[in-house]
């Protein structure tokens, strides 16, 4: 099933983001935005949500930017609170070594 088909998804946009970064530091806003699917003002938007609440910073390099995730950032829901940003970029780097049935 493609993207574009699925009404929703567990994980929010800002999630989506946050991991497209913590993949590669680099990545540009375009790029981000071609991944999740969404819009580069989105994209751009998001980044500055997440850059707001302290759970990246941007820093030029260049003319590019790099980013830098902030693993000890606790989730933002009350249901997930105890839990931090770290935790979450984990938790979804090993699911993608473990077979699928």
């Amino acid at each position: 099933m493609s993207v574009e088909h699925r009404s929703w998804t567990f994980l929010s946009n800002h999630a989506h983001v946050l991991v497209c970064i913590a993949q590669e530091s680099n990545i540009r806003i375009r790029d981000i935005a071609m991944r999740v699917g969404i819009t580069e003002r989105a994209a751009s938007s998001i980044v500055a949500d997440l850059e707001n609440e302290g759970y990246l910073t941007r820093v030029k390099v260049g003319r590019n930017n790099e980013y830098l995730v902030h693993g000890s950032q606790p989730l933002r829901h009350p249901v997930e609170q105890n839990h931090n940003v770290g935790e979450l970029l984990q938790l979804l780097r090993s699911v993608n070594t473990v077979p699928q049935t």
